[in-house]
């Protein structure tokens, strides 16, 4: 039986899962102040506690990142909302509600709650209406069927005039000048031609954070990080190493800047940065410490007129082409002041094309990189960076003098927007897995028919799509947050799910092209190789999970239960 017939059907299942969210949340909410409750002592969070309760974490802050995907893109149906929206959010959100109620019963089992009303839950018979309905296999063959008739409206996101003629010309851009040399670039290991990103430059892309009064493309009085987004996901489509990444650079260092630069230094280095001149890379990660940022070992020890730097950082992506980079210094020698003891250090360095450099301060010093071989992100090269008394000038100490030990507040403002960027530029790259899993499977022909005819193909390809249509909704909704002030938990969220979600699609998507998906001369090994990283980089998975989203979830529920 089509359960999809009528629009009064949809509504009715819409409502449907709309209740059973709401019930959810009621007890992700409970499961959370309890785990809460375990972590703290003296109502505040314990590191050993927390240390203790890892898994349970883990487990919480993913299925916040799910339940809250679900609960945007459900609720976001409307009267404009297609049916193909309809399917794929109601897909999405009966696949949540498995998934997030077997979280928390997990965690619930290990903090030794009670799990009866959670099962209630799960053996609603709404819900088992809602599964039978949507996520059957003739539900999802005919959600399928329907992807496959319309690839466009997949993850269709509503924009205003502005933002979709943007949209429309960096697809161009990406279809027509980066596309035919992603390939070429990746399988070669090359850095991004210098004809792509003067292109770029005079598109605006690198001012997309920075104010009009500064030389940038950003309004004065906000940021427009639905902008940002769009164009994100436009180049990652094309390219995620050699187009798509290169905004995350100016992203984050431009945002530091505005938080706590000195007057002068936004004068001077902001309309740089806006026009991509000089290029940036960002230099944080360390060989011994990862995402622990609190425990970096960059000496930057004061001289006359400035610092000098000694030891390695790794993982700097565009470090040779870059003409600054934005380091995270130890400027405060004892150790156990942590984060506080952090510094931004700007250093300047001639631009270098190939995989490792050497360069000397004016002021005495040396700098040496060499690229790190990498499975897939190619295009901009990330760099294991050696510093032997390099020498900066106080100039280049971000805030000046009243920056000392405010290194790690400046870098997390700009990690906000750079997480925020990263879930779009996941999206990119699922949706280019996406569409060519699509028009592969409508041309393969499988046991005399095409591989689209089949019902598990059709299944795969409506989770794969649902998915995404969630990840892109939830994307563009906490751009908007942020645009309001807001969304700074949220942006780890989003970078969370969106992260996992690429990798999840673009593996299906090289499973759908068989034996050719796992050639190197089809783009979908491309793309698998690059949703791989996005986990990594910008804040680690577990790292993001424990550290910033579970700890998060958890103290706010302690504030709740002190308000009561």
């Amino acid at each position: 039986m089509n359960t999809y017939n009528t629009r009064d059907t949809l509504a009715h299942q819409t409502a449907v899962a709309q209740r059973l969210l709401a019930a959810l949340r009621t007890h992700f909410d409970y499961a959370a102040a309890a785990l809460a409750v375990r972590c703290a002592r003296d109502g505040k969070l314990h590191a050993g506690a927390l240390d203790a309760h890892q898994v349970s974490s883990y487990e919480l802050a993913l299925a916040s990142a799910e339940l809250v995907a679900a609960e945007t893109m459900v609720h976001a149906l409307g009267q404009n909302s297609t049916d193909l929206d309809a399917r794929l959010a109601l897909t999405y959100a009966a696949d949540a509600i498995q998934t997030v109620v077997f979280r928390l019963e997990q965690l619930s089992l290990e903090i030794d709650l009670d799990t009866a009303a959670l099962q209630q839950l799960a053996t609603d018979a709404d819900f088992r209406a809602l599964r039978v309905a949507v996520i059957s296999g003739p539900a999802l063959a005919a959600t399928g069927e329907l992807a496959i008739s319309d690839p466009s409206g997949i993850g269709r996101v509503e924009l205003d005039d502005e933002h979709a003629m943007v949209q429309d010309a960096f697809r161009r851009f990406a279809t027509e000048a980066v596309a035919p040399r992603a390939e070429a670039i990746h399988r070669n290991d090359l850095i991004v031609p210098d004809d792509l990103l003067d292109q770029m430059k005079e598109m605006g892309v690198f001012g997309l954070s920075i104010p009009e009064s500064y030389g940038g493309t950003a309004p004065d009085d906000h940021d427009d990080n639905v902008k940002m987004v769009v164009v994100t996901e436009a180049l990652s489509e094309a390219s995620l190493g050699a187009a798509g990444s290169l905004i995350t650079r100016p992203e984050i260092l431009a945002r530091a800047l505005l938080t706590g630069g000195t007057a002068e230094q936004k004068k001077y280095w902001l309309p740089k940065i806006a026009v991509g001149d000089p290029l940036c890379a960002i230099s944080m990660t360390e060989p011994d410490y990862g995402s622990d940022v609190a425990s970096l070992t960059l000496k930057g020890t004061r001289a006359e007129g400035g610092w000098r730097l000694n030891g390695a950082k790794t993982w700097c992506t565009f470090a040779g082409k870059a003409g600054v980079l934005m380091v995270v210094t130890r400027t405060d020698p004892d150790r156990s002041l942590g984060y506080k003891g952090l510094s931004i250090l700007l250093v300047e360095k001639p631009s270098f094309d190939g995989h490792e450099f050497t360069c000397d301060s004016p002021g005495g010093g040396r700098l040496t990189g060499r690229a790190i071989p990498t499975i897939g992100y190619r295009g901009m090269h990330s760099f294991d960076l050696n510093f032997e008394d390099f020498f900066v000038p106080d100039a280049n100490v971000l805030g000046g003098e009243a920056g000392l030990g405010k290194g790690f507040y400046f870098t997390m403002t700009g990690m906000q927007g750079g997480r925020m960027q990263t879930a779009a530029r996941a999206s990119g790259v699922m949706r280019a897995a996406l569409l060519a899993a699509i028009r592969y499977v409508g041309d393969r022909k499988v046991f005399g028919a095409p591989l689209a005819d089949y019902q598990l193909t059709k299944a795969k390809l409506a989770r794969m799509a649902s998915r995404f249509a969630a990840c892109r909704q939830l994307t563009y909704s906490v751009a908007k947050m942020g645009e309001a002030g807001g969304g700074r938990m949220e942006a780890s969220q989003v970078k969370l799910f969106a992260c996992r979600s690429a990798e999840l699609i673009t593996r299906e998507a090289m499973q759908l092209f068989g034996g050719m998906g796992y050639a190197e001369e089809s783009a979908i090994s491309r793309y698998f190789v690059d949703a791989r990283v996005l986990s990594i980089f910008e804040g680690a998975e577990e790292t993001l999970a424990l550290k910033v989203v579970a700890r998060n979830l958890m103290e706010r529920a302690l504030a709740s239960s002190d308000s009561d």
